[in-house]
């Protein structure tokens, strides 16, 4: 059974101008429109929440809206820009969640996400990060998850919530009391169906078909069965207009084991011809596995870095055969090369002594085509101690940075340092006494402090910043990093709340 992802743009031509917007014309404090126009006709296609707020709303007259909103912001709607910005998105999460992604114009994209969620961490996870991996690009979105195209469609766009999850299997229970006007269907067919009566899906669909198909046509029955998974909704994946892909159809459909690996290997090979004639290497290829009852299934294979080695690449792609689901068969099968990098041919050294070098890209792909993220951590110039590390690719090149420190520095350090309670004598003296997470610790120990400064040219609240550490020993031998936010003294240097960072081995 698939797991479909639909995920709802609401705000995508709004969202769209006001990140376009360079020159900084646009104000955030005063209302946005998006006016279109046909003929002499002007009406809102789109507005702000603070348009929606004062009493704007999609389709009014243009000239109205003006009379409602003092200083109202008006910009032309450009259906073209809309449609090139959302292929932008779709092709970057393709990229980042699962081989089959599809454009849901206008407004949203749909994903098979089937055996994909487990690399995001499950699928609360998943749609918990990509609300906020797409808030952090400045777009609105809410998401939705369910067993078919139209269900996770519906939910998407009717829930107020950022995340919805249908519970595999019980999509049924979830759709049951959305509006018709979720099912996609013309709006003429939604205003009759509203004149007869019918206000949920529930009401539609336990009411006899053939009289409804005699008045509104099959679409409503059509929608129904996809809704509910009784009528499948293949996704045609979109592609990059250079993307490098290799296929093989079959007269007859396929589905042992050992035929689907055998054809594999042949597409690996082709595959690697055409990167090695364009001086590629791959880093994300996808298996498209066509099924003749008009489903698609989808295995990815990642590498640390690009790669065109026949007999690695057909082997992370064998490793995972066994989870192909062939069904009544197979009729066609496509590798495509997702992300591809330049890659060069490197000349082995002439030396009578062989050096060997050990190398780890083999074992991180293996480990992160089981779904693990594998990297490292790289010292970044910064004197505040969380921003002093970043995360790089686990075969990333050297950059010979290294942290130029006189104090020492916790093997441990918290992702978000903890409050804790200290008794100390302000400004300059260290603890005497720390409770953290309800156990209190004397002090027997202390150095310090260590005073480090806001970075001022990061964040204008930084510019009289101060922080004082202090490495602490406890009666037990424990030893803690800790810091008071302020110098003591003045109260714009910080809180003087005193925090937990770090422990010591």
């Amino acid at each position: 059974m698939p797991r479909v992802v639909s995920i709802y743009l609401p705000d995508l031509a709004i969202d769209r101008i006001r990140r376009a917007d360079g020159a900084g014309m646009l104000t955030a404090e005063r209302p946005l429109v998006v006016v279109a126009k046909s003929g002499s006709k002007r009406w809102i296609a789109a507005a702000d929440e603070t348009a929606r707020s004062a009493g704007l709303n999609i389709g009014m007259p243009a000239a109205k809206a003006q009379a409602i909103v003092q200083g109202l912001q008006m910009v032309d709607a450009d259906p073209i820009a809309d449609t090139a910005a959302l292929r932008r998105l779709t092709l970057w999460a393709l990229t980042q969640y699962t081989p089959i992604v599809a454009m849901d114009a206008p407004d949203g994209i749909v994903m098979d996400t089937d055996g994909a969620d487990h690399l995001q961490g499950g699928e609360d996870l998943m749609l918990s990060g990509i609300v906020n991996r797409f808030r952090a690009k400045g777009l609105t979105a809410r998401v939705a998850i369910a067993d078919s195209w139209g269900a996770a469609h519906a939910l998407a766009r009717v829930s107020p919530r950022d995340t919805v999850i249908a519970a595999r299997g019980e999509t049924s229970g979830f759709v049951e009391r959305l509006p018709v006007s979720s099912l996609r269907l013309p709006s003429e067919i939604v205003t009759g169906l509203r004149t007869l009566g019918f206000q949920t899906i529930g009401e539609l669909s336990a009411t006899p078909r053939a009289p409804l198909a005699l008045r509104f046509g099959p679409e409503i029955g059509r929608r129904l069965d996809q809704m509910y998974g009784r009528l499948p909704e293949p996704i045609d994946p979109i592609r990059p207009m250079d993307v490098i892909e290799v296929s093989r159809a079959f007269a007859e459909p396929i589905g042992a084991p050992e035929t689907i690996a055998k054809y594999v290997s042949r597409l690996v090979v082709e595959l690697c011809q055409a990167l090695q004639q364009k001086g590629l290497g791959v880093r994300r290829a996808d298996l498209l596995v066509h099924k003749v009852d008009n489903t698609m299934q989808a295995i990815r294979a990642g590498t640390a870095k690009p790669a065109r080695n026949v007999a690695w690449l057909t082997k992370l792609f064998k490793d995972r055969i066994e989870k192909i689901e062939p069904g009544f068969g197979i009729e066609k099968l496509s590798l495509v090369a997702i992300i591809a990098e330049p890659l060069t041919e490197v000349q082995k050294a002439s030396s009578l002594i062989e050096e060997e070098i050990v190398d780890i890209a083999p074992l991180i792909d293996v480990i992160g085509n089981r779904g693990q993220r594998v990297y490292r951590m790289a010292p970044v110039a910064s004197d505040v101690p969380e921003r002093s590390v970043k995360r790089v690719s686990a075969v990333a090149e050297e950059t010979g940075s290294s942290w130029t420190l006189h104090w020492p520095r916790p093997v441990r350090l918290l992702s978000r340092p903890d409050l804790i309670e200290v008794i100390a004598l302000l400004p300059d003296h260290p603890p005497v006494s720390m409770t953290w997470r309800g156990k209190r610790r004397r002090v027997k120990r202390a150095d310090g402090p260590e005073r480090i400064f806001g970075e001022w040219w990061t964040r204008g609240s930084e510019f009289d910043a101060v922080r004082d550490y202090f490495v602490i020993e406890d009666e037990g031998g424990e030893r803690f990093w800790i810091f008071r936010s302020g110098d003591g003294i003045d109260a714009a240097t910080g809180s003087h709340k005193w925090f937990l960072h770090g422990i010591f081995a």
